[in-house]
């Protein structure tokens, strides 16, 4: 089995190379020694010639490039951030939570559900990878992580008190990825300003030639 997989790998590297722009541009000055040979150019030298030039041709002509990888592109890796911000939410339906950290919780998807929003927002985020990646990883770690150790603390606390309230915790994680989206949101705010700010200006420059 072993030598089966290997001559196959062999042949499958040879018809490879015949296939390549160096086999088949070597060939083609190989083809023009066979010319020379048979107008006498070449003289008794021949096999030199024509040896020579189809390496002349494999070394010029250039490198078989391979095709980079097919990776996904930002608008399908938005839509799947979408998908998973969807499939949060149900998650967060069915979770009881104190008011106060509920408003908080509250706040927080009505920021991330801004950012997701379809069309021209949606646009700016997938053109920003750094956002992007802010987002999923709030979707897909940071708010299921504090809700779901909340409820793991509430129910050992109730069986245990005295110990500090979880939703403290809770809170003041729902505060912080609040803070953090708000950043992300001045941020391309501030971008599409400075885009307007620029157009004016070319705007301006133009009126003056």
């Amino acid at each position: 089995m072993a030598t089966s997989s290997g001559g196959g790998r062999t042949g499958g590297r040879v018809l490879a190379y015949l296939e390549s722009p160096k086999n088949l541009a070597g060939g083609a000055c190989g083809l023009a020694g066979l010319v020379l040979t048979f107008t006498g150019a070449a003289g008794p030298y021949w096999p030199v010639v024509v040896a020579g030039l189809y390496g002349a041709g494999a070394l010029l002509a250039p490198p078989q490039r391979r095709a980079p990888p097919d990776f996904p592109d930002p608008s399908a890796q938005w839509e799947e951030v979408r998908g998973d911000f969807g499939r949060l939410r149900g998650y967060l339906a069915d979770v009881e939570l104190p008011a106060p950290a509920g408003e908080r919780l509250a706040a927080l998807t009505d920021r991330l559900a801004a950012l997701l929003e379809p069309g021209w927002v949606a646009e700016v985020l997938a053109a920003d990878p750094d956002g992007l990646h802010a987002v999923s990883r709030a979707v897909r770690q940071d708010v299921p992580e504090a809700v779901d150790a909340y409820v793991r603390t509430r129910w050992w606390t109730r069986i245990a008190p005295g110990q500090e309230p979880p939703e403290r915790h809770l809170e003041r994680q729902l505060a912080l990825l609040h803070e953090e989206a708000e950043r992300l949101a001045d941020r391309l705010r501030d971008a599409e300003a400075r885009r307007q700010e620029s157009h004016t200006r070319y705007l301006e420059d133009r009126s003056q030639d």
